[in-house]
Formats: structure tokens, sequence, C-alpha cells
């Protein structure tokens, strides 16, 4: 790739890894994001702080890019996205759309579009041993309310877009990225991130609190598969959504096994089913994805939860609030 390239949510967890991975191949980039990278600095050509909201600062954005990878979005967790539907629907909505026009605007060759399996219908996953979700089970519509609907309609915008106005776009539907350099605590973590930092926070033996039942079932995927998927998708000439992920169910109580197991602890599960906890089960089917990239996501999910909670108690430590062991 030679194409000057623009990558939306660049402050942000997927986006900041995404203009690393960039640089790395040797692509001029610019970042765009309401903030800067968090935890540490950009490697970006160009990074603008800008509201995407705004459609004159999306066309400031895409000004002179080839393609653009758009991964802004106001999202978090299950608690966040389930809390607030109209702020998630409005900001994404007008992010969403602007960036489009602004990207065809300004002769923007090719538009990636970050969706979300939150697009799936909510009667395919009722029950956690879940049939996994192929690309064409997202009609007829049921997504979760707001951040799914948003996403939903976006596609819908890139395929319009396509046909009408010749934008080269792709969309792929994201099952649960976790790893390093993600929001860990706060209200927007994603579940893999906030059982590493609860389980990082306690003694071996103590209580652990789990939102829901813990048999609720979803399938997590590394954030270096995440962006090795988008590479190839962004390559390819598929203009269908797309399902990234793995394909490995786990429970959420199994989840929280294999993070203890990699914290060398043992903690006693407390579940509140008062806690906002999403659908009972959802997989990727990743047939799509094999036959379209001839790949799919390759790193465990012991593997990849090592990084992320070594990385999420390193931080944790650095801000003073991991406690000592108490010794007799």
């Amino acid at each position: 790739m030679t194409e000057r390239v623009l990558v939306t949510g660049a402050g942000g967890f997927i986006g900041h890894h995404l203009v690393r991975y960039l640089k790395d191949k040797g692509v001029w980039v610019r970042g765009v994001d309401i903030k800067r990278p968090e935890y540490e600095t950009t490697s970006a050509d160009d990074f603008q702080v800008l509201d995407l909201r705004r459609r004159d600062e999306c066309l400031v954005a895409t000004r002179d890019v080839d393609q653009v990878f758009h991964l802004a979005a106001d999202m978090g967790g299950i608690g966040f996205i389930t809390a607030f539907h109209a702020d998630v629907a409005s900001n994404n909505v007008l992010i969403n759309t602007h960036m489009l026009e602004a990207s065809d605007i300004n002769g923007v060759k090719r538009f990636l579009f970050s969706s979300s399996a939150c697009i799936y219908p909510q009667y395919l996953q009722d029950k956690p041993d879940v049939t996994p979700l192929k690309e064409t089970d997202a009609y007829p519509a049921d997504p979760e309310e707001g951040y799914g609907w948003e996403k939903l309609f976006m596609e819908k915008m890139c395929q319009y877009y396509l046909e009408d106005k010749g934008l080269e776009t792709r969309i792929v539907r994201f099952h649960n990225v976790y790893g390093p350099l993600g929001t860990y605590d706060g209200g927007r973590e994603k579940a893999p991130a906030a059982i590493c930092r609860k389980v990082a926070l306690t003694q071996d033996a103590d209580e652990i609190e789990i939102w829901g039942d813990g048999h609720q079932t979803r399938s997590f995927m590394y954030i270096e598969d995440c962006l090795e998927g988008i590479y190839r998708l962004m390559q390819s000439d598929y203009q269908h959504p797309l399902n990234l992920g793995t394909d490995r169910l786990v429970t959420i109580d199994e989840l929280v096994d294999i993070i203890c197991g990699v914290a060398g602890k043992c903690l006693v599960k407390r579940h509140d089913v008062s806690k906002p906890q999403g659908v009972r089960g959802r997989n990727s089917d990743n047939s799509e994805l094999r036959r379209v990239l001839g790949w799919e996501p390759l790193i465990s999910l012991e593997v990849g939860l090592g990084h992320n909670y070594n990385w999420i108690h390193e931080q944790l430590g650095r801000e003073g609030r991991l406690s000592q062991p108490t010794t007799v």
C-alpha cells in the first residue's frame, strides 16, 4: 500500500493499534479522533483532534487521503451501550454519515467501516449454545437497541454510496476485540478488560463480581488478529459485510477461569443478575471469512488474555492500586 491513509478513532483502542500496524508497513497515516491516545504516543504522520460529528471537520479529516479506515465511534461495553441509547445512536449516525459524505466529496478511493456483531438479530441469540452467526443472518433485522441499529443503518449507507456514487466500501463486523492499550476502567470497558481488572485487584481466594449468571456465551478476538483481518479485507475486492472474530465459544464463567489461571489465582464467583449482560449467546461463523480472505484469526484466547492481563496488571501497579498480599 503506497496511498495516503486516514484512520478515524486513532485515539482509541483499535484505531491506535491500526495506526502503528500501518506505519510498520511503511504507509503514510493521518490519525483523527476527538482525543489523543491515552496510553502511549501516536505514531501517525499527522494527528488531528477533530469532532467528526461535524460535517466541516470530516471534510478536513478526509482531505488529500486515498483510503479511510473508519473506526471512530461513541461506544463501550454492555453497561455503557445499554445506558445511553440516544447519545450513542445520534452521535454515531452523525459521525458515520458525515464521514461517508466527506469521503465522497474529497475523492477517497476506498472506505472501510467498522460494524459490529451487535447488528445480528436478538432472536438468534437467546440461548448460550447459539448457532454461529452467518453474515446473511442479519435480516429480518432485530439488532441491539441504539448501537446495533445505528451500525446496521451505516452498513446500508455504505451499500448506497457504493451503488449510487461508486465509493468502494468495505464492511467488517467485529466480534469482541480485546488486548493491551484498551479501556479497562470507568464504565466503557468490555468484558475481558473488566474481568482482568477485577482479577488483578483481588487476592487469592477472594470474591469476584460477575455480571449476569455467568452462562452467557461469546467469542473473543485478540487485537493483532483484528488488525490483520482489517488490512486483508481492505486490500480485497469483497464489497459485502464480513464477520471478523474467532469461532471459539466460551461462557463468561470460563473467561473468568482462564484469566484466573493466567493470574495464578482461585477466586469465588459472585453473580449479579441485575447487571446488563446482553444477549445470551453470540458466536461468529467464519466460513465466509475463510473463503474470502483465505485466513482467519490464529491467536488463542489463553495467549491473548495473558498479554491483556499482564498489561492491565502493570497499569494498575503504576496507579498504585495493587495491594500487597498479607503474609503471616
